[in-house]
C-alpha cells in the first residue's frame, strides 16, 4: 500500500461522536496526517499524543477503534513501520477498556491481521520483531500462528527470532513450550536462550536443572531485553523469581532461592547487581526469601566471612535492610562502620546506611546516632518512627542520645526540615525517662507546638504535681491563642489530656466546624472522643453538614460520615446519624475511587447499633466490593437483625478480601469481632494458609511497610488461630 492512500476516507469517520482520554476525538484526523506525513519532527510529536490520548498509560478508548485502520496502512506502507506496530500490539495488548465493548479495539485490530502479517517478512529486523509482538497480542491464532511458525524457520536474526518464540508461546503455550525445548543448549544465542526459558515457564513446565543452568548462562539478561517489546519482562531475572514463586510450591521456591544465590555470588559485578534487584523483589513476595537469601546478598557486596564490604554495593542494600527490620539482623556487623563514618560532618551514606542498622539493630545504632544528631535527618527519620508511620518503630532509650536531644533542643534555629518532629516523637515514646528534657520542650513550644505540644503532655502526665501544674502553665497561652494553623487545636488537645480543662478545646473545636471539610473532619472526630462533654459543640455539629449545593467530593463526604459519628457519641442521635450515613452511602454505591470513604461511613455505621437497621442494604450491597467488604461486615454485625446474618459466608467474604489483600488488616478486625471460635473448619484453615503460607498477604502500599506489615498480619492471625484453639480446648 502507498502512503497516499493510507489515510483514505479519514474525514469521512464520526471523530466528533467518539471520545479517548481527553475527550472529543475531533483532532485525531491531523494527528494522522501529521504521522503519516514527511516531517520527521512533526510525526514524533503526534505519535507521542497519539499514545497519550487513544493508549493512555494502558487504556483503550473507542476512539482507538477508529484509528486502527488507518495505522495499520501506514504501518503497511512503510511508514514509521516498527514504530506504529508497537503503538498497534499496545493496543491489542490492552485488557483497559474504557467506554468501549470489551475486546473490542483487539479485534479491530485482528481484522488488520491480514495486512501486517507481511511485515513478518520485511528486511528490517525491527520491523519483523514489532511485527511479531503486534499480531500475536491481536489473538488471531488461526491466521498468525502459521505465518508465526514460517518465520521462525526462516528467521536467523537472535533477537528476532526470540520475539517469534515468544509470540508462538503466547498464542499456543504447549506449542512454545515445544519449540523452546529444542533451543535451551547453551551453544545458541542469549536471547534465544531467555525467550526459550520464558516460554517453558509461561506453559507451566516444571523448573529443571537445564532451566536453572540456561538461565544463569545469560546473565546479564537486562541487555537482551532493551528492545521493549515486553515491558513486564524488562529486569528477566525478576520475572523469573516472580514466575517461580508464583507458583506456590516449595520445590518452585527453592529453585528460586537457589537460583538467586547462585547469582549473588558471580564474580560478575553486572550479575551480582541484577541479583540483588530480583532477591528484593523476593523477599517483598516471600516470608522466607530473607532468611534463605542474606548470606547471599551480603556475600554480593563482599560482606561475608568478615570480608570489608563495597561501599556502593551496601548502599544498593540499604533500603531492603531498613524495610527487612530485625530479620536483616545478620547484616548490622557490616553495616556499622559505614553507619559510624564521619560523625562531625554530614555524609549522605552514613545516614542512609545508619538509617537501616536503626531498623535493624537498634541497639547498635543508638551510640552512632548520639554522636552525629543533626546530621543524620534520614537514620532520624527512622528512628522516631517517622520513616515507616505507623509501625511503632522508635529507638531504645539512651542516656547519651537524650542528652544529645536536649542540646539540640537548646539551639532551635538550628533545627531544620521534620527535625522538631522526629526530636519529639522519639521523646514521647521514651515516657517519663524523657522527663530531663521537660524545660527544653517547654522553652520551644511557641516555635513548635504543634510538635512540641504532645510531647509535653505526655511526658508530665507522670510526673508530679509541680511538672504537670508547669507543663499546663506553658501550653495554655497557646491553646488559647487565636487560631492559624494547628497549632492552637494540638496544644488544647494536650491541655485536655494533661488537665482535664475542655475549655480551649471545645473553642478550637468550634472554629474549625466553620472551616473546611478537612478541618470539620477533624474537628467532629475530636468532638466524638470527648462525648458528652461536647454537648455544646451540637449546634455547630449539625451546621457543619453539607447541603444540596456542596460539591459530593470525597472530602466533604468524609466530613459528613465524622459528623454522623459525633452526633452519636455526644448526643447519641443516631436518627440524623442514620440519615446522613444512608446519604454518604447512597453517593459512595457507584463511585470506584470513594473505597475508604465507603469504608469509613461502614465503620461509623457500626456505631449506631441497631438504630442502624435501616441502613442493611446499603451496607449488603459493599460486599460485592473486597476492598469494602471487611467495614461492611462489622457494620451488618453491629445493626442488622443477628437472625437474618450467615456468618459462615460473611467470614468467607472477609477472608477474601484479606487474600485479595484488599483489606488485610480489617479482615483481621472483623474476625475478632465476629468471634473466632465459632468460625466453620473451611474458614480456620483458610485464616491458617493466609498465616503460614509462604506468600506475603500485604503485597502493596506504601514500599517500606509492605514487608513490616504483612510480618505484624501474620503475627495477629497466628495470635487469632491460638486463641481459637484455646477456646476449642
Amino acid at each position: 500500500m502507498e502512503i497516499a492512500h493510507a489515510l483514505d476516507g479519514l474525514d469521512d469517520r464520526p471523530w466528533s461522536a467518539v471520545s479517548h482520554a481527553y475527550g472529543a476525538a475531533d483532532g485525531l484526523p491531523d494527528l494522522l496526517r501529521a504521522l503519516a506525513g514527511p516531517d520527521d519532527d512533526a510525526a514524533d510529536e503526534a505519535l507521542s499524543e497519539l499514545y497519550g490520548c487513544v493508549l493512555h498509560q494502558g487504556t483503550v478508548y473507542a476512539a482507538t477503534v477508529e484509528t486502527v485502520p488507518f495505522l495499520a496502512r501506514i504501518a503497511a506502507a512503510g511508514h514509521r513501520t516498527a514504530d506504529v506496530l508497537a503503538l498497534l500490539g499496545g493496543m491489542a495488548e490492552s485488557e483497559d477498556d474504557h467506554a468501549v465493548a470489551p475486546g473490542a479495539v483487539r479485534e479491530a485490530v485482528a481484522r488488520q491481521v491480514p495486512l501486517l502479517l507481511p511485515l513478518l517478512d520485511a528486511d528490517e529486523r525491527d520491523v519483523r520483531r514489532w511485527a511479531a509482538w503486534a499480531v500475536a497480542h491481536s489473538r488471531a491464532s488461526a491466521l498468525v500462528l502459521p505465518a508465526l511458525r514460517a518465520r521462525w524457520e526462516r528467521e536467523h536474526d537472535p533477537a528476532v527470532r526470540a520475539e517469534v518464540l515468544t509470540a508462538i508461546a503466547r498464542l499456543d503455550p504447549a506449542l512454545g513450550a515445544e519449540t523452546a525445548a529444542g533451543v535451551l543448549d547453551v551453544g545458541r544465542p542469549a536471547e534465544l536462550r531467555l525467550a526459550a526459558v520464558f516460554a517453558a515457564l509461561d506453559a507451566g513446565v516444571p523448573w529443571s536443572g537445564a532451566h536453572h543452568t540456561v538461565m544463569l548462562s545469560v546473565l546479564p539478561a537486562d541487555p537482551l531485553m532493551s528492545a521493549g517489546t515486553q515491558p513486564e519482562r524488562g529486569e528477566p531475572l525478576c520475572a523469573v523469581v516472580e514466575a517461580l514463586l508464583g507458583r506456590g510450591g516449595e520445590a518452585e521456591r527453592e529453585a528460586a532461592f537457589a537460583l538467586l544465590d547462585e547469582a549473588l555470588r558471580d564474580v560478575r559485578e553486572e550479575v551480582r547487581s541484577e541479583a540483588r534487584w530480583a532477591a528484593d523483589r523476593a523477599c517483598m513476595l516471600s516470608r522466607s526469601a530473607p532468611r534463605r537469601l542474606l548470606p547471599g546478598l551480603l556475600a554480593s557486596v563482599g560482606a561475608g566471612a568478615g570480608g570489608t564490604p563495597d561501599e556502593r554495593g551496601l548502599l544498593g542494600l540499604a533500603s531492603l535492610f531498613e524495610r527487612l527490620g530485625p530479620a536483616a539482623a545478620q547484616a548490622a556487623p557490616a553495616l556499622a562502620p559505614l553507619a559510624g563514618r564521619n560523625p562531625d560532618r554530614k555524609d549522605d551514606h552514613a545516614d542512609r546506611v545508619l538509617a537501616a542498622l536503626v531498623l535493624v539493630a537498634p541497639a547498635d545504632a543508638v551510640p552512632l546516632l548520639a554522636r552525629a544528631l543533626g546530621r543524620r535527618p534520614r537514620a532520624l527519620n527512622a528512628a522516631a518512627g517517622l520513616h515507616a508511620p505507623g509501625d511503632g518503630v522508635v529507638l531504645p532509650y539512651d542516656d547519651g542520645l537524650l542528652d544529645a536531644v536536649r542540646r539540640r533542643l537548646r539551639c532551635p534555629d538550628d533545627l531544620v526540615g521534620n527535625e522538631p518532629w522526629q526530636l519529639t516523637r522519639l521523646l514521647t515514646a521514651w515516657g517519663v525517662r524523657s522527663a530531663a528534657a521537660l524545660p527544653e520542650l517547654r522553652a520551644v513550644l511557641t516555635r513548635f507546638p504543634t510538635q512540641v505540644a504532645p510531647a509535653v503532655a505526655a511526658i508530665a502526665a507522670v510526673r508530679p504535681p509541680g511538672e504537670r501544674a508547669a507543663a499546663a502553665e506553658a501550653l495554655r497561652p497557646v491553646a488559647e491563642a487565636e487560631p492559624g494553623g494547628d497549632g492552637a487545636l494540638i496544644a488544647a488537645k494536650a491541655l485536655h489530656a494533661l488537665t482535664g480543662d475542655d475549655g480551649p478545646l471545645l473553642r478550637c473545636l468550634a472554629r474549625r466546624l466553620s472551616e473546611g471539610p478537612r478541618e470539620v473532619a477533624e474537628a467532629a472526630s475530636a468532638a466524638a472522643e470527648l462525648g458528652p462533654r461536647a454537648v455544646p459543640l451540637a449546634p455547630a455539629l449539625r451546621a457543619a453538614l453539607s447541603g444540596p449545593d456542596d460539591p459530593l467530593i470525597h472530602p466533604v463526604l468524609d466530613a459528613d460520615t465524622a459528623i454522623a459519628g459525633a452526633l452519636c457519641a455526644v448526643e447519641g442521635d443516631t436518627a440524623t446519624a442514620v440519615a446522613v450515613l444512608d446519604s454518604v452511602l447512597a453517593r459512595t454505591a457507584d463511585d470506584p475511587w470513594a473505597c475508604w470513604t465507603a469504608g469509613r461511613a461502614a465503620r461509623a455505621a457500626a456505631r449506631t447499633g441497631p438504630a442502624g437497621r435501616p441502613l442493611t442494604a446499603r451496607l449488603e450491597a459493599l460486599l460485592t466490593d473486597p476492598g469494602r467488604t471487611p467495614a461492611a461486615v462489622l457494620a451488618l454485625c453491629a445493626v442488622a437483625d443477628p437472625a437474618t446474618l450467615d456468618r459462615p459466608a460473611l467470614a468467607s467474604a472477609v477472608l477474601e478480601a484479606a487474600e485479595q489483600d484488599a483489606d488485610p488488616t480489617g479482615a483481621l478486625d472483623v474476625l475478632e469481632v465476629m468471634g473466632i471460635g465459632a468460625l466453620p473448619a473451611d474458614c480456620l484453615r483458610r485464616l491458617e494458609r493466609l498465616a503460614e503460607g509462604d506468600a506475603r498477604i500485604v503485597r502493596s502500599g506504601l514500599e517500606n511497610r509492605i514487608i513490616r506489615q504483612d510480618e505484624a498480619f501474620r503475627l495477629r492471625a497466628r495470635a487469632l488461630l491460638a486463641s481459637a484453639g484455646a477456646g476449642q480446648g
